[in-house]
C-alpha cells in the first residue's frame, strides 16, 4: 500500500502517530511499528524516525541501525514493481551476472535503483531458493527460474 499524502502533510504525521499508538503496547514494538509504517507508506519515511524513536525511548541512531540492518525495510519509495535478481553463487554460475547486467542496462538503473517513471525497482538478493533453476528472479513476489532478460522485460512490459 502506498501513501496518498505527500511527505510533511499533517495526514502523514497523524498516520504515523496512529500506527505507533496501535503497536506501542506490544513487547518488542519496534519491528511491528516499522512493518506497519512500511505497509502504510511503502517505505519508512524520515518523518517517522523521530516519533518512533521518542515513543520507544531509543536514539535515532539505534532506529537507523535497525532499519538498515533488515534489508526489507526501505528508506525511499520503491517502484510499483520490485524485481529481485539472485546474486548467489549458483545463479552467477548459470549466467546471473549477464542477466543482471542486461536487465539493469535495459532499465537504465543501478542496484537498488528505480526507473525514472517509477515503475520498477531492481534489488539484489542472495538466494531465492531456486538453485536448480538458476538464474532466478522474483518479480512482485512471483518466482522465475531459468530467467532471461527477454522474459523478465516482457513480463515487466505487461
Amino acid at each position: 500500500m502506498t501513501a496518498t499524502a505527500a511527505p510533511h502533510e499533517p495526514a502523514q504525521v497523524s498516520d504515523i502517530a496512529q500506527i505507533i499508538d496501535n503497536h506501542l503496547h506490544l513487547e518488542g514494538a519496534l519491528l511491528p511499528i516499522l512493518h506497519a509504517v512500511q505497509a502504510r507508506f511503502g517505505y519508512v519515511p524520515q518523518e517517522a524516525h523521530a516519533p518512533i524513536a521518542q515513543a520507544l525511548n531509543i536514539t535515532r541512531a539505534e532506529l537507523h541501525g535497525v532499519i538498515s540492518f533488515y534489508h526489507d525495510f526501505k528508506d525511499m519509495p520503491q517502484g510499483r514493481h520490485v524485481l529481485k535478481l539472485c546474486r548467489s553463487e549458483a545463479c552467477q554460475a548459470m549466467g546471473g551476472a549477464d542477466l543482471s547486467a542486461a536487465v539493469l542496462a535495459r532499465l537504465g538503473v543501478e542496484w537498488h535503483g528505480t526507473t525514472r517513471d517509477g515503475r520498477v525497482t531492481v534489488e539484489p538478493v542472495y538466494c531465492l531458493g531456486l538453485c536448480a533453476c538458476a538464474p532466478a528472479a522474483m518479480l512482485d513476489g512471483s518466482l522465475h527460474g531459468r530467467a532471461t532478460p527477454g522474459a523478465l522485460l516482457a513480463e515487466l512490459a505487461q
